[in-house]
């Protein structure tokens, strides 16, 4: 074994070990209520009472220090999903009791899955710390499972765009780490991280053009129902349900409030039923106004018998987008329940 190799083999198992440790992999699959399908790495460093400060850095992403005491730093002018890696990759650094380091956006151009042999071996093992400790197999396999992804739809971008979305990682660093587990091919992985992420995004979105792609889009449908999405303020939701418009059954869309969402895109698909009047799927596309954190909830009824529901669909949201200066969002709440 090259120490490439031993380095991350060794990153790799401190990840499963300190997700062993605080049970991460219990809390997310045998979740009791709405489901968060994220390793929460702000979370886990307040839980270890590792100091993570969030600052406007010029020209790092992120730092560890160690000296008088262990502490990290990651900036705020990037988005959630660098802020999520750039803290694993220095909670690596800590919890593998490395020397200081400090972190430009070179960890985001490489993989450790890739390192040559004269890369630094204390930046492949914190490399690979990060990318194993917020999308270890078993969450992958987790959301797999639960969209009904097979090893043969994930060549294709959008369902890996999905997946990093719900994992929380960047969709580069999701391809790479799948193939690192052999669930796509290297090759599969180097043609799909070349795939600009605007470019999956038009693809979904089909007709509706935003005034700016910042914001991520989320294709969901009844897989999602009762999760709780992690994005940003400018974030589309293209919704995908079943309609019993043929009984007089109807999604009420009323509950997307304006000054909350802005609904893009009211369309209903014809699906392959030889019935007659069966159902169709109705396609929503809702666009976030705001930051917020709240409850999507539809009702499936007659519009003449509001009381006739059938059915509900619904997911929690927190649309706050990255960290801002001071201490991370998760922190604020620890520190407010130890209180």
């Amino acid at each position: 074994m090259t120490p490439i190799e031993t380095a991350i083999r060794k990153a790799m198992t401190a990840a499963g070990r300190l997700q062993n440790d605080l049970a991460i992999r219990d809390r997310i699959e045998r979740a009791n209520g709405p489901l968060n399908g994220q390793v929460d790495v702000f979370g886990v460093m307040a839980r270890l009472n590792l100091p993570l400060i969030f600052r406007p850095l010029d020209g790092l992403l992120g730092a560890f220090m160690s000296d008088p005491a262990p502490g990290v730093l990651v900036t705020t002018k990037r988005p959630l999903s660098v802020q999520r890696f750039t803290a694993a990759h220095e909670l690596g650094h800590y919890y593998l009791k490395h020397k200081p380091s400090l972190d430009d956006d070179s960890i985001l151009r490489r993989s450790p899955f890739a390192a040559s042999r004269d890369a630094n071996l204390q930046e492949v093992e914190a490399d690979a710390f990060a990318a194993s400790f917020l999308l270890p197999q078993w969450l992958a396999l987790f959301h797999c499972k639960r969209h009904g992804w097979t090893k043969q739809n994930l060549p294709d971008p959008r369902v890996v765009y999905q997946l990093s979305l719900r994992a929380g990682t960047s969709y580069a660093a999701t391809c790479w780490t799948l193939a690192r587990y052999n669930m796509i091919t290297r090759s599969e992985a180097k043609r799909l991280a070349e795939i600009e992420p605007k470019k999956i995004k038009k693809a979904i979105l089909g007709e509706v053009e935003p005034a700016a792609y910042y914001g991520d889009v989320w294709e969901l449908g009844e897989a999602d129902r009762g999760e709780v999405l992690h994005g940003g303020p400018d974030d589309l939701f293209v919704m995908r349900l079943k309609e019993n418009a043929g009984a007089g059954y109807l999604w009420r869309i009323d509950a997307l409030r304006p000054e909350e969402f802005a609904v893009r895109e009211d369309v209903r698909e014809e699906v392959a039923d030889d019935t007659a009047g069966g159902p169709v799927v109705r396609r929503i596309v809702a666009q976030s106004v705001r930051q917020q954190q709240g409850t999507i909830r539809m009702t499936e009824a007659r519009p003449w018998q509001p009381g006739s529901v059938v059915n509900d669909y619904t997911l929690d949201v927190d649309l706050y987008g990255p960290e801002v200066a001071g201490w991370s969002r998760a922190e604020r709440r620890f520190r407010l329940e130890a209180a």
